[in-house]
């Protein structure tokens, strides 16, 4: 029987020596590798926290010493040492989570896996337990050199150094890289510490120094790098601004030498009081692909061969989303030298990296920090810039305050383009893209487009950085881009529309690619006997005056839409029918404001049932007056039709 097959929790663990220990290390790169290669993952961050992960079992005892890691993509060895090992169905309904999740172990805390907010958990967990009186207790952080670029990372250090009586250790993982190489004067100054001659040393002599020298070693650890003062203010170069952060510090240290990261959490957890211990990772350790992947060392995988690392290609399915915005951006900058772009620490995911190249004094990396990079490119408007600013539409959450007071209250023009948006699937609650058209539409002046596919994204593309007085917003989903579209005719206000009838029984307002959906369901609604006009807006908010129009004249308004249902594109068009004086029943579709768990984009749509076959079936409902919102009885339409454009503004 193999070393992982034996351990069922944390607690096998302490059974095993040193060398056995690095033979499971061996044993779990090389299940790493096999298992996710098959399902899709992230891999290279993984690879790079096995001995970590090991040793931090091994000195704490999880769950009683809770374990936060931050963003939480780097636990599947947490997993395993914690009793998960069935990994055949990794993100896949009924399997296990990508990133840390309650209900699958008491051994998970937090589940969210956006950056930079672990020391804040671990902040008021550590509080909560001291002033409880459970002192035996000890919380752990993990965090990673890229969330240090993220601003609530350093508002809790400093509340952490504020009060000093508690058990806290905050493991900085250090590989140079969130999704690509880390940014910014800190990843400048960890990068220093790297290749100092002094760490290059310390990774060649580091378990005779702890061990030989093991007095010397705590010495060192409790008065050399005494504090956040020795960590913090080298980076800074300014020994006064963090100087009265008292956290002790200890590293760097060989994150990949078990003797010494055991030897030194036991350090940092007998001082009882917070520490920082720095580690210094690989990502990708021990798997040459990975390694050799210079790009982000397979951060995140589909499936691959595990021998090469080469891509397992399914079904040929176009060209992704991303590919098609990265296009157009470069187009749209050779014609706009005002245009710049700005990304959040996701220069390649969001599909910069093709601008970068053709144009690289007008690309902006801020870091894990998009509150920053929001505020940032209003400022950059100001100063006569068109910037196009590219993240996953779920961090765009972390903004929202930033687009209302500092980008649409100054009416500035700037473009935010929002990848993932929607129903992204296997990687859980945390990532979809569900809150983007509920929370923005609400912000004065915005503008929001959705493309139906890839023309649309090109010229909407185009559009949108022509606005200069107001934000504009253009959001897409994850995977290939829809097929082509066309329109039967653009109506003045740009709206298009995709299907006509005879009847005009029933107005379909299909979203961005929901305007696939409105079309399959326009066709079993005729076979039905029903007639189907299906638009798609293009620019979804601010709602058209033809949508008013067409929805005067027709029986009964279907919109459909990824987001979520509550506050989302068919409310507002609702809303916006009442203003207009028009009774026409409105049925919004679109998912529910819940956390939905990790499946695939078709489960979870068709459990808000937003399929064709459902829609198709609730509409011939609601036009037989047999379901709620039912539709207008066809001799009230044209009546209708007379009075709203008696009372229409002329």
């Amino acid at each position: 029987m193999s070393l992982l097959a034996r351990i069922s929790g944390p607690r096998d663990l302490d059974a095993l020596s040193t060398e056995q220990l690095g033979e499971l290390a061996s044993e779990i790169r090389s299940f790493l590798v096999d298992n996710v290669s098959q399902t899709g993952g992230h891999l290279g961050p993984n690879l790079g926290v096995v001995e970590l992960t090991i040793a931090l079992h091994r000195v704490f005892d999880s769950p009683h010493d809770p374990l936060i890691f931050d963003t939480g993509h780097q636990s599947y060895v947490h997993k395993l040492l914690t009793g998960r090992q069935d990994f055949s169905g990794l993100r896949s309904r009924g399997g296990l989570a990508g990133y840390p999740q309650r209900a699958e172990s008491e051994h998970d805390v937090v589940e969210s896996s956006h950056a930079s907010s672990s020391l804040s958990w671990a902040d008021g967990v550590s509080r909560a337990l001291t002033l409880t009186g459970r002192r035996d207790r000890h919380v752990v952080a993990v965090v990673g050199d890229g969330s240090l670029t993220g601003g609530m990372t350093w508002e809790a250090l400093n509340n952490i150094s504020d009060d000093n009586d508690r058990n806290l250790v905050i493991v900085v993982n250090d590989n140079g890289r969130s999704y690509a190489p880390t940014i910014g004067g800190m990843a400048r100054y960890l990068n220093r510490v790297r290749t100092a001659d002094t760490y290059r040393n310390l990774r060649r002599g580091s378990d005779t120094f702890f061990r030989k020298l093991g007095p010397v070693g705590r010495a060192v650890y409790r008065g050399v790098r005494g504090g956040t003062h020795g960590f913090l203010s080298r980076f800074t170069n300014n020994a006064d601004l963090y100087s009265n952060l008292d956290i002790k510090y200890l590293g760097p240290v060989d994150g990949h030498d078990l003797g010494v990261l055991i030897e030194t959490l036991e350090l940092a957890k007998s001082y009882g009081a917070p520490v920082i211990v720095h580690a210094i990772t690989e990502k990708g350790r021990g798997y040459q692909p990975a390694r050799d992947d210079e790009a982000d060392q397979f951060h995140a995988v589909g499936r691959i061969d595990p021998a090469t690392g080469q891509t397992i290609s399914g079904s040929a399915s176009g060209p992704a989303w991303t590919e098609v915005f990265a296009e157009q951006l470069v187009t749209v900058g050779e014609e706009r030298r005002d245009v710049i772009a700005m990304t959040a620490a996701m220069l390649r995911p969001t599909g910069l990296l093709p601008f970068a190249q053709r144009f690289p004094d007008r690309v902006y990396d801020v870091g894990i920090a998009e509150q920053h990079a929001v505020t940032s490119a209003a400022g950059l408007a100001f100063g006569g810039l068109h910037p196009v600013v590219a993240i996953y539409a779920t961090f765009m959450n972390r903004a929202f305050d930033q687009v209302l007071m500092d980008v649409a209250l100054h009416r500035a023009g700037v473009t935010f383009v929002l990848d993932r948006a929607g129903v992204t699937g296997p990687d859980g609650p945390s990532h979809h893209g569900i809150w983007d058209l509920a929370m923005l539409q609400i912000v004065p002046h915005i503008r929001i487009a959705v493309p139906r596919d890839a023309e649309r994204l090109r010229e909407e593309l185009s559009e949108a950085v022509e606005v200069s007085d107001a934000p504009t917003v253009l959001r897409f989903p994850k995977g290939a881009v829809s097929p082509t579209l066309p329109a039967l005719e653009r109506l003045e206000d740009g709206v298009d529309v995709l299907v006509r009838s005879d009847a005009q029984d029933v107005l379909i307002v299909g979203i961005g690619p929901m305007a696939h959906t409105a079309v399959d369901v326009a066709q079993r609604l005729r076979a039905q006997g029903i007639g189907a006009t299906v638009v798609d807006p293009r620019w979804v908010i601010p709602v058209q005056p033809s949508i008013v129009e067409l929805a005067a004249a027709h029986r009964l308004v279907i919109t459909i839409e990824d987001g979520i249902r509550v506050g989302g594109i068919g409310t507002r068009v609702r809303q916006v029918l009442r203003e207009a004086g028009v009774d026409t029943a409105v049925d919004e579709l679109g998912v529910p404001d819940a956390f939905i768990d990790h499946a695939s984009r078709e489960q979870i749509l068709d459990d808000a049932g937003l399929t064709p076959a459902k829609i198709a079936q609730d509409v011939v409902s609601q036009v037989l007056g047999t379901r709620i919102p039912v539709a207008r009885a066809a001799d009230q339409e044209l009546s209708s039709l007379r009075e709203w454009s008696a009372t229409r503004p002329q």
